[in-house]
């Protein structure tokens, strides 16, 4: 995907505009392994966006969720229990952290999880609640539970 598709100011505004699904379909939570993606729509219906939800194969306690703007264009994304990489720069990211598009970048910049906007990352329905918050999605889409680890 190209990484320079929008400007930051664009970025921002699309991850800031008010989202809701676009029906009352009740979807279930990725089991190991699975993937989930959930339409949305701007609250004035003129913007297209999408939930991606996926699940470690492996480790149960591993999962993404993913922000997409206009079909392909990577918003935002928190990986929880994800592998250990080092930032553009050398800095290391945390397993579970947080990626916020940047002009020029993409999501390739790992940032700390905001203590002050999720409560408990590691807990895979809170960081989905959170997440969900954190992209202005209300109401939220209906998603069973995530299975106990």
């Amino acid at each position: 995907m190209t990484k320079g598709i929008l400007t930051q100011a664009e970025a921002d505004a699309l991850l800031a505009l008010p989202k809701e699904p676009v029906s009352d379909d009740v979807y279930e939570y990725p089991a190991a392994g699975g993937r989930l993606s959930v339409p949305l729509v701007s609250h004035d219906g003129r913007e297209e966006f999408a939930l991606d939800v996926s699940r470690g194969r492996i480790d149960l306690a591993k999962a993404k969720y993913q922000q997409r703007a206009r079909r392909t264009v990577l918003l935002a994304r928190l990986d929880i229990n994800g592998r250990p990489h080092i930032n553009p720069g050398g800095a290391p990211a945390p397993r579970t952290h947080l990626h916020l598009y940047r002009e020029g970048f993409g999501l390739t910049w790992a940032l700390p999880v905001p203590a002050d906007k999720f409560r408990r990352p590691d807990d895979l329905a809170v960081a989905l609640d959170d997440f969900l918050r954190f992209c202005n999605v209300d109401p939220r889409p209906a998603i069973t539970s995530p299975v106990s680890i």
